[in-house]
């Protein structure tokens, strides 16, 4: 436990000394680090990122990702040194950050060692425009270490749930018709990955 409270101590301590950084640049009248902030600013899209932890390499996890949606990019890594005291308590030598742009949202990777582990509680859904692109995406996951689930739920090799959904799918479990809305929800229970031609 101690471990595991002195990393997030440490990531902690990187966010907050970068934040002092930027501060003491703003602080400065300086015209480059003017340009320079508000570029970092400029920079992130999103209110809200979802952040991943894995065990390691945050280069080969983006580059999963990445043969999977395809129209994703890696746009940041980062290699830092764990402090002396970290290392003294069992803690790795070194962790590593990413962010990854996959179907136009950001995530960002934590390299840091086996402490935690993704759970159902957690998952993202895919909505896909037809069968094709759930059976494509089904397939990419559950694959080399994914894991089927039920109800058009799977895992991929990190452990991480998805929701692979064709977007015709909630026009059934919502529709007006009751008899609609009854069979599509029945079927959904047989069903590993959704089959939409079954559900209607």
């Amino acid at each position: 436990m101690k471990k595991i409270l002195l990393l997030l101590l440490l990531v902690n301590f990187i966010s907050c000394k970068d934040s002092q950084q930027n501060a003491d640049k703003n602080n400065t009248i300086d015209s480059t680090s003017n340009k320079n902030t508000a570029k970092m600013s400029s920079s992130i899209k999103q209110k809200i990122t979802p952040s991943l932890w894995v065990d390691k390499d945050a280069k080969a996890v983006v580059a999963y990702y990445l043969s999977i949606f395809k129209d994703g990019k890696l746009k940041e890594y980062h290699k830092y040194d764990n402090p002396t005291e970290a290392k003294e308590q069992g803690g790795q030598v070194s962790f590593e950050t990413a962010v990854m742009e996959i179907g136009d949202l950001e995530f960002s990777i934590l390299a840091a060692g086996p402490y935690f582990k993704f759970n159902e509680a957690i998952s993202f859904v895919i909505n896909c425009k037809d069968q094709a692109e759930v059976d494509y995406y089904w397939a990419a996951l559950t694959a080399n270490g994914g894991e089927e689930g039920s109800c058009g739920w799977c895992k991929d090799k990190y452990g991480l749930s998805w929701q692979v959904v064709p977007v015709e799918y909630f026009d059934l479990i919502n529709s007006k018709d009751s008899k609609v809305r009854e069979k599509a929800m029945k079927n959904t229970m047989k069903q590993k990955k959704l089959i939409l031609s079954e559900l209607k």
